[in-house]
């Protein structure tokens, strides 16, 4: 899971919460000293939530642009019911539309990025109506399902969730992994992260993960802008898998240099430079 530095939003962001027409969502809005040059929204990944994006928040308010963070459906700070059903993709992408009628285009347009599982989440919703958003990033988000030790852990932890509580989990899970936690010193903001993510929400999107057929092509036909950004190694899609999408998509390609899964955390001026830079580029709206 990605381990933000901080759960405090920095000065430029208040905690919010983000009314749409499909219930409440929390969110960090993140707005730049002068006009903003577009709003940015950003999606989490499986166990995420919006603080993932934290320290991406001051470099990328400081190019000119407003960042909305966005706990999904179930995800910490967003509620969600104990159905699994109500946790399906499409669901799911239907909630990104109403943040996303909610926010409003506004001068310069609206970005769509999603990481890990928020990529596949943001490509359903442009699948769905690419009209609302000017570009998609998939930051770390394969084009399909994830590499098979990857699904090994998604059923291990849904299994673990069908018979155990939250905090249950927490310990086993910290058992079996203490000391990088323990190094962060972040593990009590962890914990409470952890303990507020629905367990449906959890095992509904871990099938996800373990499924997504293959959808590029679809989303080629769109012909929405898509950058490709990832870390130079990722244990949850191959490197290559990054590559070899971004061609079929005819997409811009970053690879972040020291970082992994979350480059948004581990490398976060790099990452905010990329995403700015891809922004700026666009054609004025």
């Amino acid at each position: 899971m990605s381990r933000p530095p901080t759960f405090a939003p920095p000065p430029c962001a208040d905690a919010s919460v983000l009314a749409t027409e499909r219930g409440d969502f929390a969110v960090l809005d993140a707005v730049p000293s002068t006009p903003a040059r577009a709003t940015a929204l950003l999606l989490p990944g499986y166990t995420g939530s919006k603080e993932d994006f934290i320290a991406l928040l001051e470099p990328l308010t400081g190019a000119g642009y407003r960042v909305v963070a966005a706990d999904g459906r179930g995800q910490f700070e967003s509620k969600g019911t104990d159905r699994q059903e109500s946790y399906a993709q499409r669901e799911l992408a239907r909630d990104v539309l109403a943040q996303a009628a909610a926010l409003g285009v506004g001068p310069g347009g609206l970005h769509l990025l999603g990481h890990s599982l928020g990529g596949q989440i943001a490509r359903a919703a442009v699948l769905l109506d690419a009209a609302p958003f000017r570009s998609l990033t998939l930051m770390s988000s394969g084009p399909a399902e994830v590499v098979a030790a990857q699904r090994d852990k998604v059923k291990m932890l849904s299994d673990a969730l069908s018979v155990l509580s939250m905090d249950e989990v927490w310990q086993a899970m910290q058992a079996m992994d203490p000391p990088q936690d323990a190094d962060t010193g972040d593990g009590a903001d962890m914990r409470r992260r952890w303990l507020a993510h629905n367990p449906a929400q959890l095992i509904a999107t871990g099938a996800q993960l373990a499924a997504e057929p293959d959808r590029v092509d679809e989303l080629a036909a769109v012909g929405l802008p898509v950058h490709v950004l990832s870390g130079e190694r990722d244990d949850v899609w191959p490197v290559e898998l990054f590559d070899a999408m971004a061609r079929r998509l005819g997409a811009r390609r970053t690879t972040i240099a020291g970082a992994e899964h979350s480059p948004n955390t581990a490398r976060p001026q790099e990452t905010a430079k990329a995403l700015a830079a891809f922004w700026d580029g666009l054609p004025a709206v």
